[in-house]
């Protein structure tokens, strides 16, 4: 073997160690949210590639209807900073199809986040918390996302070929943004006009629930959580920050859980893939 072979193995042996080693991510058996003076919005944010990874495995809804009974997505994959006010979860799972165009048999990408309500030594049922047990549900889903990145949520916009002769309120004797005009769409918009929450236009593509048991999931006050989802030809990152449970500091444990909707395989509501608890270890100065 000549030296200049010699060099060429050389090199390519240097490359796909230098290649390994930047790819390298720290695990963990529990998520362990690092405290910075700033959490992270995006989740390609160069603040993440510093925070250790914890790969949750993602279990079958199979324990109350409407179950899912066939697996899809394998895991999710969780990273955490926290300001010491606020705590955003980063959330990675694959998925090759991008579901987040509403409509009849359509379903939408989703995830969410879960935290117990108290810190207590007993934590509520992971399914849902139970009676006296509440949980606080941070909700995300793509179309709200992609509704917020500035696509119309509009029947002309999710259905293209569609013929709408026109609406009362675009009646051309109307002002546009007059007040006459804003009262005749809230007379055909009933849902908006009695405050449904899961209607447009959106702010922010998440939403906070609480639960005390399953099928007792109801909207809970604003609490200004905010979320950004990203889509990749693999599948989706989405970073939901919302504000830290009551009485968590750094150096506390409490538990945490996550769930996934993957809607190629139609999943909604409780048909989806979840974890049961988690431990999340809320990491400051007291714990380095």
């Amino acid at each position: 073997m000549n030296n200049t072979i010699r060099l060429f193995i050389a090199l390519a042996l240097f490359s796909l160690t230098v290649s390994g080693c930047r790819s390298t991510v720290a695990t963990t058996t529990e998520v362990v949210a690092i405290q910075l003076n700033a959490v992270p919005t995006a989740p390609n944010d160069a603040a993440w590639d510093e925070v250790p990874e914890h790969p949750a495995k993602l279990l079958l809804q199979d324990l109350v209807e409407p179950r899912l009974m066939k697996a899809s997505t394998a895991e999710v994959r969780v990273r955490a900073i926290t300001n010491g006010n606020e705590v955003a979860f980063r959330l990675e799972w694959d998925d090759k199809s991008k579901d987040d165009l509403p409509g009849p048999a359509r379903f939408m990408d989703a995830c969410a986040v879960q935290v117990p309500a108290k810190l207590e030594a007993n934590v509520p049922d992971p399914q849902m918390g139970g009676q006296g047990k509440t949980v606080e549900i941070t909700y995300w889903r793509a179309d709200w996302q992609a509704a917020v990145d500035g696509r119309p949520d509009s029947l002309k916009e999710i259905y293209p070929n569609a013929s709408i002769d026109g609406y009362p309120f675009e009646a051309k004797s109307l002002e546009k943004g007059s007040a006459a005009q804003t009262e005749m769409a809230t007379r055909y918009a009933p849902a908006r006009a009695l405050g449904n929450r899961r209607v447009g236009p959106r702010e922010a593509p998440v939403e906070d629930l609480i639960a005390d048991g399953p099928g007792s999931l109801s909207p809970a006050p604003p609490a200004g959580s905010k979320a950004k989802g990203v889509k990749s030809d693999n599948g989706w990152s989405v970073v939901i920050t919302r504000k830290l449970p009551n009485g968590l500091a750094p150096g506390a444990r409490t538990q945490v859980a996550f769930a996934v909707w993957e809607g190629a395989q139609q999943e909604t509501g409780a048909r989806k893939m979840r974890t049961g608890w988690v431990p999340l270890l809320m990491k400051g100065a007291e714990t380095k």
